[in-house]
């Protein structure tokens, strides 16, 4: 795939599979499921206060009517959706006009969420501008400042979505502010182990080289300018970064700057979970929903 636009082709293929919107009395939210449904994505249940649902998507134009759709009227729309998908009534959960700190508290509920074997991260697929491919970017929004153990599970999180939109080895670029391993820098040496880890194959499904600066690590021209040889250097698919707050510098920085569109999951629960923010547009929410569709089938037996 080389756009999201292909992503979301793809996801009509995905068939019959049904989404929980918890909160859905949103009309971003909405917009997009107005589209999703347009486009034969997938089945909607719609969870939240029956009424002001209508009105949001009476302001849209949305036919709650439409055989795709249902409505849910619930008090407490989170725990219901997040049951929804539970009991795999629906594949995927999508947030809605809620509170992410409900939705997460729920998600990890050990009656009826939706833990997975280790923790959850976040990973965003981007569609810049004047790129000849998809970019992965992990983990921008969940985990602060991870440990080598938590690094490896964000790889694990952020591989699985790529084998899901065909990816079969994404090539991984461990990011640090240098190159060169540095006994100074620890985020260099974690970088340098998680590159041992997969050349040892306690880490599969990928190539993973490390420390690489954010210009070699995109930038064949960087990456031969400073006589790197590497599978990854110069022509990564994924990059994973060392903290929250360089993650949230990218992410934001591909969108502002560059104009890039946008789609993100949260991985390592039993199901996809769109958990875009309500300042996001209904095109970010749809390419997400897209991303969850399309990689859905990578999370049996998580």
């Amino acid at each position: 795939m080389k756009t999201l636009t292909d992503l979301r082709k793809q996801a009509a293929f995905e068939q019959n599979k049904v989404v929980a919107v918890a909160g859905a009395a949103d009309e971003h939210v909405l917009a997009a499921v107005k589209k999703a449904v347009d486009e034969n994505m997938c089945s909607f249940r719609l969870f939240g206060a029956k009424a002001d649902i209508a009105l949001a998507a009476d302001a849209i134009g949305l036919d709650l009517g439409k055989e795709a759709i249902t409505v849910t009227d619930a008090i407490d729309p989170v725990m219901v959706a997040v049951k929804n998908v539970h009991d795999q009534k629906s594949d995927i959960l999508m947030k809605g006009n809620v509170q992410t700190k409900h939705v997460l508290k729920a998600v990890l509920d050990k009656a009826y969420g939706l833990r997975g074997s280790g923790i959850l991260s976040h990973v965003a697929l981007f569609e810049i501008p004047n790129q000849d491919r998809l970019l992965f970017l992990t983990d921008a929004a969940m985990n602060i400042a991870p440990t080598l153990k938590e690094k490896t599970a964000i790889i694990k999180n952020a591989v699985r979505i790529a084998h899901g939109i065909g990816i079969a080895d994404p090539k991984t670029a461990v990011l640090a502010a240098v190159e060169e391993v540095n006994p100074a820098m620890q985020v260099t040496l974690d970088a340098a182990a998680l590159a041992q880890m997969q050349k040892r194959s306690q880490i599969t499904g990928c190539t993973i080289d490390g420390p690489l600066a954010f210009d070699n690590a995109v930038s064949s021209r960087a990456a031969a300018q400073k006589g790197i040889q590497s599978d990854v250097a110069g022509d990564a698919d994924m990059l994973v970064v060392p903290s929250i707050e360089a993650g949230n510098a990218l992410y934001k920085s591909f969108i502002y700057f560059s104009g890039a569109q946008v789609a993100a999951v949260i991985s390592g629960a039993s199901a996809p979970i769109v958990l875009t923010s309500r300042a996001d547009s209904s095109e970010s929410k749809l390419n997400s929903l897209a991303l969850a569709l399309v990689s859905e089938k990578t999370f049996q037996g998580v």
